[in-house]
């Protein structure tokens, strides 16, 4: 037997039969469907015994029929990030990829996050939730402009709008409304982006994401090829210490466990504020945790592996 052959049959009797969590039922289906099948293709040139499991509401049938052993969870958004998908695969026993039910249930609610770092003393933009009754002019008086507004629960920067001028205000909770009942305004932070990806206990190389649109938005992420991802991010070391650090502990303290990314901005005097934390980040040809890992010397393939190696403590976590 040949040493490929043999790492290969290692890894299907560690992990056994594999689904690949892709599509679902949320805004992001169609993104979630291109991160699955990379990552099917990249546990598949592992050796992984790896299936795609094109996720509907009957998933949980599919999954005990199917006789898998554990899932690699792929689904972006509501339904797959958000605790949903994670409670029902601990009522299975099934081991699964990523965060656990509390922190996936935080980190898909920005503001609760935002709660949550605010209480425990890091530093992210001021904000105020809207809605109907709001005074508009208010907030703005309160948080300045620009603004940018949010719907809560929804990732890939669905609903979200960068507003300049007051007059527009209520016209950008109506666009986010249409995708959440909480909606909330956050103070603008001109200045540099920054994403940083979680492995583990491994903190991977930030990147600085420079776009020539307003904000990076979801064309920007999926669609252009003008959006420009600099890895190594151009930070000094001291700087490049700090974001890390500061991002391991923000995902720490929503309970982040395995593999997730941190999103940061960078004011023009340095100060680092947090944005979000995505607990299952993209893993399309333009997603960010797969350039930072080929910078931390990872392969596709090899993330793949790594992100799987860690459903092992994820469960029950």
């Amino acid at each position: 037997m040949s040493e490929v052959t043999a790492i290969d049959e290692n890894m299907k009797k560690r992990f056994g039969k594999v689904g690949v969590l892709m599509g679902g039922w949320a805004a992001e289906r169609s993104v979630s469907l291109k991160s699955g099948q990379a990552v099917l293709e990249g546990l598949l040139e592992k050796g992984i015994d790896a299936h795609k499991i094109d996720v509907d509401r009957n998933v949980l049938d599919v999954v005990r029929e199917g006789k898998f052993d554990r899932v690699f969870n792929i689904l972006h958004g509501r339904g797959g990030e958000d605790g949903v998908i994670q409670g029902a695969l601990e009522i299975l026993q099934i081991p699964y990829t990523g965060c656990g039910v509390m922190a996936s249930a935080i980190s898909m609610d920005k503001l609760m996050t935002k709660r949550i770092w605010t209480g425990s003393g890091l530093p992210t933009p001021a904000f105020e939730i809207l809605n109907s009754e709001s005074n508009f002019d208010d907030v703005v008086e309160k948080l300045g402009l620009p603004v940018i507004v949010k719907p809560a629960q929804e990732g890939s920067s669905i609903g979200m709008s960068k507003v300049h001028d007051a007059k527009d205000l209520k016209g950008a909770y109506e666009k986010a409304a249409e995708f959440d009942d909480v909606v909330f305004a956050e103070q603008w932070v001109t200045g540099q982006e920054y994403t940083v990806a979680i492995l583990g206990d491994e903190v991977l190389p930030s990147i600085n994401v420079v776009t020539d649109t307003e904000f990076y938005d979801f064309d920007a992420k999926y669609e252009s090829d003008d959006t420009q991802y600099n890895c190594p991010s151009g930070l000094d070391d001291d700087a490049e210490e700090a974001l890390r650090a500061l991002s391991k502990t923000a995902f720490e303290i929503v309970g982040g466990k395995g593999w997730g990314r941190v999103d940061v901005m960078q004011d023009n005097v340095g100060t680092f504020w947090l944005i979000e934390v995505n607990t299952c980040p993209g893993m399309t040809d333009h997603s960010l945790v797969p350039m930072a890992a080929k910078q931390h010397g990872l392969s596709f393939s090899d993330l793949t592996l790594e992100i799987l190696k860690l459903s092992d403590k994820t469960q029950n976590k």
